[in-house]
């Protein structure tokens, strides 16, 4: 039996990270350096996403000395479906998606119409999950221990 999958982008993926580190270690003000240790991914990449984070309203970044990063909206008012969307190219699922379409078949191809209603099918899953769905309060304590930063 052959396995298929959705791929979101690791830009994607990166964001629910946060989120979902964010939404678990809610009492405190977190750094990116905490995030990309607990995780073990770039720092730098991270800076970009939290921006983006930032400037779409699901993180408040706080600057200076104390500063930090924290959820901007209650973990059950960030909607999986929506961020998804925010972060994600729909038009790479298919080259006809896209503006610079240079398939001969397009006029003829029923694969876009076949994809489109696929990936409407996809999102409205999704939509029908919160970010307090993905941390579950049974779930916090060991997600939490899970992304404890590592002391050396």
């Amino acid at each position: 039996m052959t396995k298929h999958r959705m791929h979101i982008t690791r830009y994607t993926d990166y964001s629910l990270r946060v989120l979902i580190y964010l939404a678990v270690n809610n009492e405190k003000l977190a750094t990116i350096n905490d995030i990309a240790t607990s995780y073990d991914i770039s720092k730098n990449h991270l800076m970009k996403i939290v921006q983006q984070l930032n400037l779409k309203g699901y993180v408040l970044a706080i600057r200076g000395k104390n500063g930090g990063i924290k959820l901007n909206r209650p973990p059950n008012d960030i909607n999986i479906g929506e961020l998804v969307r925010a972060f994600e190219d729909e038009t790479k699922l298919v080259e006809c998606f896209g503006t610079t379409n240079q398939c001969v078949i397009t006029p003829s191809c029923q694969l876009k119409g076949i994809f489109a209603k696929a990936l409407e099918s996809f999102y409205e899953t999704l939509d029908e999950y919160h970010l307090d769905d993905l941390i579950g309060h049974k779930h916090a304590p060991a997600l939490n221990e899970l992304l404890a930063v590592k002391v050396l």
